[in-house]
């Protein structure tokens, strides 16, 4: 047998983060939008793709898409395109965070449970973790967070608003103070790809000396989940030194044509985010009817905790053709599922199903 050079030490019991594609008829387990985008969207992507040099590499500076991402949040905060990074997924985004500020000698933190890929992407890069438990109804106590902030002086903090996967929202105090306290050493890192349902951005937080980047993905809201695209918006200094750390041409012509097209579709987001809020409701008054605990959720998914074993219930969900998030094996989630919000046809038969599980 051939030798087979060992990873890295800290690589080896790391598992990967999986979950589960299955053959069933409802798949409500990966926060996807229920929807597709609009047709107009996917004609005028099949015209920009039909005009595509194939031959040349994709404009490496992603210049169309950042400039109208950057006009796009001017209500929000004053944005050149200078103040926007794209990558393939915010997963890709968060991950060139990493690369570039975290690294053996450093730590991140992160507020349990919260996005596992926060943990995972800063393990792979070799970089600590600090694991900060939320309190029992999964808000984060400032005071506690300033203290371990303070205490460790993580390179990055991560935030994560809405919270995935308790749907909740980071407090605009809460984050003003972690943004305080980070800034003498660190980052902060807002994780909004659930912005849209949100009812306030940290990006009115957006100053060129903060040391704050909000990231953002097309793969929500967007209906863009095949594309993998994800941005961020934070201080050209930070910006800068994204652009040093990412691979040339990292983001393919399709993809910049697609985030482009996108943003010509805002009217047609904007409504699709209210029919998954209105559907949202309907999810979660079924589960009331249940006598299911749950989490109000200010997200496209939605939290709860069936009585009994989750595990049997994640599996019978599974037997009749419902695929959700079993969220047992997350810090603190002990029995949990995570259930994405679909179409009125899809939430019908989540409920359905599990009337029948329960009795």
């Amino acid at each position: 047998m051939s030798f087979r050079p060992p990873v890295r030490d800290d690589l080896a019991e790391l598992p990967g983060y999986h979950s589960p594609q299955l053959d069933v008829d409802v798949r409500l387990n990966t926060n996807e939008s229920p929807e597709p985008p609009p047709a107009a969207f996917q004609q005028a992507i099949a015209d920009k793709v039909a005009a595509l040099d194939w031959h040349r590499y994709p404009d490496r500076s992603a210049a169309e898409l950042r400039a109208k991402l950057a006009a796009h949040h001017a209500a929000s905060a004053e944005l050149t395109a200078d103040n926007i990074f794209v990558a393939n997924g915010s997963n890709e985004v968060l991950q060139t965070i990493l690369i570039a500020w975290g690294g053996p000698g450093r730590q991140v933190l992160t507020f349990e449970p919260t996005y596992a890929m926060h943990g995972q992407i800063a393990r792979v890069t070799g970089t600590g973790v600090i694991e900060i438990d939320r309190q029992h109804d999964f808000t984060i106590d400032a005071d506690s967070a300033i203290a371990a902030i303070e205490q460790h002086r993580p390179i990055v903090t991560f935030l994560c608003s809405p919270n995935n996967p308790t749907g909740l929202v980071e407090p605009r105090e809460l984050v003003e103070r972690v943004l305080a306290a980070v800034a003498p050493f660190g980052l902060l890192v807002v994780d909004e790809a659930y912005a849209q349902f949100s009812n306030w951005s940290a990006l009115t937080l957006f100053d060129e000396d903060a040391p704050l980047i909000v990231t953002r993905t097309f793969s929500k809201t967007w209906a863009m989940a095949a594309a993998r695209l994800g941005y961020l918006i934070a201080p050209t200094w930070i910006t800068e030194r994204l652009n040093t750390a990412i691979l040339p041409y990292h983001l393919d012509a399709v993809s910049q044509a697609a985030g482009s097209t996108a943003l010509d579709f805002e009217d047609e987001m904007a409504a699709r985010v209210a029919r998954l809020v209105e559907q949202r409701g309907v999810i979660q008054n079924g589960l009331s009817d249940l006598g299911i605990e749950f989490w109000p959720s200010h997200s496209n998914f939605v939290l709860f905790r069936p009585a009994g074993d989750g595990a049997v219930v994640w599996q019978q969900l599974v037997d009749a053709g419902v695929l959700v998030r079993n969220c047992a094996s997350w810090p603190r989630l002990e029995g949990c599922l995570r259930v994405t919000v679909g179409s009125e046809d899809e939430n019908g038969a989540f409920l359905e199903a599990l009337r029948a599980i329960l009795g």
